[in-house]
């Protein structure tokens, strides 16, 4: 080592890389190096080397092979001395492939090239001098091991064209997957089916009201690590492979893995989803579904008739959150009479259908009585449940002169139930009762039914639960609405239209207009404020001229305060040539029908409503929105919303036009902005300053300058509440105030008391209502924080109950509890004695049981526990130390990294992080680690990770337990690290490469749907 280090002395200052001995005291004057001191040395010369001539390797394939053939003998000289032998050659030529095969007569056979280099990228446009793509596909064939090809349409030429180097590709073991589409009846089944006797393995989706599916693309993987795509406009057709004006990129795995990962990530996720299924052309079923669905489609847009009775209803990813909320609402509180908000078109009746299905196999309900206020909804309904049961006979219909006879499973208009004398119908005659539209349930034909039968299960289903007449139809539910659909998935799978949302500073200062906890602004004051402002009504008219363009093609609704106002903006508009009306309370039902059936005609321009839960404000038609009045409800903003969201021939999205100026201080901004993007309190504030990049697609929202400021001022200001506010909102509620009041009270939540806060008793204190704090009152205050996400049942009830653990299980869970409040540092004493610390705090006990029940209260998900001694319940949330914790590791808080094998208990744990970078979309990293399917997930290994390593290969013999805990971001600003959604076990599938591996595991319980949202690589 010492020769090594003068040695490298002398190369270096010959080198002229004196920089490199930087950091090493006097080595320029000693000239000798220790052990360390050299190999650090060499470390920077090895790197700087490497920097130079990786900045020279550019030019041509010649130039940058010389380029590589230089370091390679510079850093062979500098790691010792070698032969002039053993040096590389500089050489003009290049290793270009090579080949097991060989002719009889023993002569290798290399595979035809494509024109472009396997590692180089290029755009191809089908141009002079060119390649074309279908040429170009034919090399690629020739050298890859897998194809996946993605195309909207499939024809017969286009198959032709490639016909022969598909079926040597298949001949020679490869594997070829195709995804498609029945799009404007373009794909042919000819195509298809020979493709399919070449080898391939097709799928179609079949949807046709939406084209999801717009992406042609081919990828060849090749063993070797270079492998190639083709993304751009070019269908399996002839004129797309041959002379069409088609431009497609051409990309390679050596320039830009990251964009083939995601490539490949892609295409597994569409592959294992439901929407596209399996194509046999053996199957007489599959020929005669993809021939009527072609024919459907090339005649024009109509409405497909209901699938085929034998395939499975199965949710899309947001109907089945709907469903899984239901499933906690009754399994986990015990609730089992539940009103359902869901927009217009996003399938409330397939809901109640599968809600139905799972219920009647789980023994709980069988008869069964669906309410409606329509025929055709009746009808319809029956429909969607014999598809969903796949019973043709299913239900019994009564309405327009049918009637039961079995009396089990009834549909029946509301009017047919109230000419009927419910005495002989028991109270108890259905399981269930399923009321479609549940906000007309305050008239009396519904009270009468209602009051009358006693179901197990009631079930409301509504888009509008709000009512004009100030009447709550959450009377029938406890006063809850207990599932309210977020619109992020229906918008991105075009179930709704997308929105287009500017918000727009209209200079009123609403800031001293009075404001009544719990009810928001004084709504007499705040009519006041806007109706006779002409100012303000010249700006809307000025944006919507300069928003919509021709504002005599619109159909819009606009969203008011009081009648007065909404009756002062139609006079505006109408004296400013734009056809208006106002539709409120104070209006005759027969003018209130003729008013819309001029807006659907465009006889009037634009409606104003004081709200928008008047009985047939339900126009799909409508492409614009205009929000003139305040709400900081969630709900009623995305009702709002939910009115144009609709989909419509020719309606390409919803404008929303959204005037806002200076609030009151207690108004706030993130309700209305989460409800928009789904994203937390804490993201939003990131998504105003960042423009809202990750928004579904079509969709867009808009801030002017001023709106901006106001709104992250606004924000801001709610994430950070001022202390003393705090105090002053709880001196003015009796003594007796519970935490869980102060919050009702208040419109508060959990966080807003532990987001960098001391909590409840400390709080308490403040406002003068506290004992005296123990020593360790701060360090627990801290720690009640950091369990704001405790939803597991069996951790809840020992909270509650704060004793030692008798069994190995409750030991666990005190060791659970004891590394949430002091770290899992491990210190000097034991957990029952830092237990009995925590009990000589009175106060924070009180505040812990106060919090735990809260903390039950808003669980959200059935979760099951695990056998055995492990006290973890699958889908329930962790810390990474509490789950470490619960297997049994001592000093969990010293772990760092993201895997820990644990003998004791024969398992493998794996932490993973979805999104790994810290703020900006990172394309490189961001597929490694995620969902395919909701029970197939793909995680890859740390960087130094061999196949043939031991622990590699425990991973892939089975011999340990594998347990999944998955998160979406590193952190949540103000509340530290996130939790960890425990997934459950799951077992070794396959793996692929080396130094990463990738691994794809089967979990045994598949993701929750939102997980799965977040996990996977597609928003839709």
């Amino acid at each position: 080592m010492a020769d090594l280090a003068a040695g490298l002395y002398e190369q270096i200052v010959t080198e002229g890389l004196a920089r490199e001995l930087s950091g090493h005291g006097d080595l320029a004057q000693r000239r000798t190096l220790t052990h360390v001191e050299a190999a650090d040395v060499l470390t920077a010369h090895v790197a700087a080397l490497t920097r130079r001539a990786l900045r020279s390797m550019r030019g041509t394939d010649a130039e940058r092979l010389a380029g590589q053939v230089e370091l390679a003998n510079r850093l062979a000289a500098v790691l010792g001395e070698v032969a002039q032998e053993d040096t590389v050659a500089s050489s003009r030529e290049l290793l270009l492939a090579v080949t097991r095969h060989r002719t009889p007569a023993g002569e290798p056979v290399f595979p035809r090239r494509p024109e472009t280099p396997l590692a180089a990228s290029a755009l191809l446009v089908n141009g002079h001098g060119q390649p074309s793509v279908g040429h170009e596909l034919k090399r690629e064939l020739a050298s890859a091991d897998q194809v996946d090809l993605l195309c909207a349409f499939v024809r017969w030429y286009g198959v032709r064209i490639l016909e022969d180097d598909l079926a040597e590709f298949v001949r020679r073991g490869g594997r070829l997957r195709v995804i498609t589409t029945t799009y404007r009846g373009a794909t042919e089944r000819r195509a298809l089916d020979r493709l399919a006797e070449l080898g391939a393995t097709v799928k179609i989706s079949y949807e046709t009201k939406t084209t999801r599916l717009h992406a042609k693309a081919w990828l060849f993987r090749r063993e070797t690590g270079f492998s190639t795509a083709y993304v751009g406009s070019s269908n399996l057709s002839k004129s797309a492979l041959i002379d069409g004006l088609e431009w497609n990129v051409r990309l390679s795995a050596m320039e830009q893995p990251h964009l083939l990962d995601t490539f490949a990530a892609t295409f597994e996720e569409y592959w294992g989803d439901p929407a596209f299924e399996s194509y046999d052309p053996t199957s007489g079923e599959d020929r005669a579904r993809l021939d009527e669905a072609l024919e459907l489609e090339s005649a024009g847009p109509r409405e497909l008739p209901l699938a085929i009775a034998s395939l499975d209803v199965r949710p899309f990813g947001y109907q089945s959150e709907v469903l899984a909320d239901l499933a906690a609402e009754r399994q986990v509180h015990d609730r089992w009479h539940n009103l359902v908000v869901m927009a217009t078109g996003t399938g409330k009746t397939v809901v109640s259908a599968l809600d139905y299905r799972g219920l009647r196999e789980a023994g709980e309900v069988d008869s069964l009585l669906f309410v409606a206020h329509r025929e055709e909804i009746l009808t319809q309904s029956q429909a969607t449940f014999r598809h969903v049961l796949r019973d043709g006979a299913f239900g019994e219909l009564y309405v327009g002169g049918r009637r039961p006879e079995q009396w089990r499973h009834v549909f029946a208009s509301i009017q047919s139930l109230h000419r009927l004398d419910l005495d002989p119908l028991g109270p108890d005659a259905f399981d269930m009762v399923i009321v479609d539209e549940f906000h007309h349930a305050e008239a009396a034909t519904y009270v009468r039914l209602l009051d009358h039968l006693k179901p197990r299960v009631l079930l409301g289903l509504t888009a509008t639960p709000e009512r004009t007449d100030g009447q709550d139809v959450k009377r029938w539910f406890g006063g809850r609405i207990a599932v309210e659909l977020r619109l992020w998935e229906a918008v991105e799978r075009q179930l709704l239209a997308p929105f287009q949302y500017f918000g727009v500073h209209d200079g009123v200062d609403l800031s001293a207009v009075p404001w009544k906890r719990g009810q928001g602004y004084d709504l007499a004051r705040l009519s006041n404020v806007f109706t006779g402002n002409d100012a303000r009504v010249r700006l809307v008219l000025e944006t919507l001229r300069r928003k919509i363009g021709d504002v005599g093609r619109m159909r819009a609704l606009g969203f008011c305060v009081s009648v007065e106002h909404a009756e002062y903006m139609a006079r505006r508009f109408s004296e400013a040539g734009i056809p208006a009306l106002a539709v409120t309370s104070r209006t005759p039902r027969t003018e209130r029908e003729e008013g819309l059936r001029k807006l659907r005609s465009r006889e009037v321009n634009i409606v104003f409503a004081v709200d928008l839960f008047n009985e047939g404000v339900d126009i799909p038609s409508i492409d614009t929105v205009l929000l003139l009045r305040p709400t900081d409800s969630a709900t009623v903003f995305l009702q709002q919303l939910g009115r144009g969201l609709r989909l419509d021939e020719g309606k390409a999205c919803l404008t929303v036009l959204d005037f806002i100026g200076n609030q009151h201080r207690r108004f706030r901004f993130d309700r209305r902005y989460r409800a928009l993007t789904g994203t937390s309190r804490t993201g939003v504030a990131r998504e105003v300053e960042a423009g809202f990049p990750t928004l579904p697609p079509g969709c867009h929202i808009d801030l002017d300058r001023e709106v901006a400021r106001l709104v992250l001022n606004n924000i801001r200001q709610s994430l950070n509440l001022r202390w003393p506010d705090l105090t002053d909102e709880l001196v003015s509620l009796p003594e007796q105030t519970t935490l869980a009041a102060f919050l009702d009270e208040t419109g508060l939540e959990l966080e807003d008391l532990y987001r960098r806060r001391p909590g409840w008793a400390a709080l308490r204190r403040a406002a003068g209502r506290g004992r005296t704090p123990g020593p360790l009152d701060e360090k627990i205050g801290k720690a009640l924080g950091r369990m704001l996400h405790i939803d597991d049942p069996d951790r809840l009830a020992f909270m509650r109950l704060l004793r030692g653990g008798e069994s190995l299980r409750e030991r666990r869970l005190l060791a659970m509890l004891d590394v949430a409040l002091w770290g899992g540092t491990t210190p000097s004493s034991t957990a029952e004695e830092r237990l009995a610390e925590l009990l000589a705090h009175a106060d924070r006990v009180s505040e812990l049981l106060e919090l735990s029940d809260l903390l039950a209260e808003r669980r959200q998900r059935v979760t099951r526990p695990l056998p055995g001694d492990v006290p973890l319940h699958i889908h329930a949330t962790y810390s990474k130390n509490e789950a470490l914790a619960a297997f049994g590791v001592d000093k969990p808080a010293h772990m760092r990294e993201g895997v820990k094998w644990v003998p004791e208990a024969n398992a493998d744990l794996f932490f993973v992080t979805i999104d790994k970078s810290e703020s900006l979309f990172s394309p490189t990293t961001m597929y490694h680690d995620r969902a395919i399917t909701p029970s197939l997930f793909q995680w890859e290994s740390q960087s130094t990770l061999r196949r043939t390593n031991p622990t590699a290969l425990r991973y892939q013999s089975g011999r340990s337990d594998i347990h999944l805990f998955i998160r979406e971001h590193k952190r949540e600003e103000g509340l530290g690290a996130p939790p960890y959604l425990y997934a459950g076990p799951m077992t070794y599938e396959d793996c692929e490469g080396d130094r990463p591996v990738r691994f794809r595991w089967r979990l045994e319980h598949p993701l929750p749907s939102d997980v799965f949202h977040f996990a996977k690589v597609t928003a839709g």
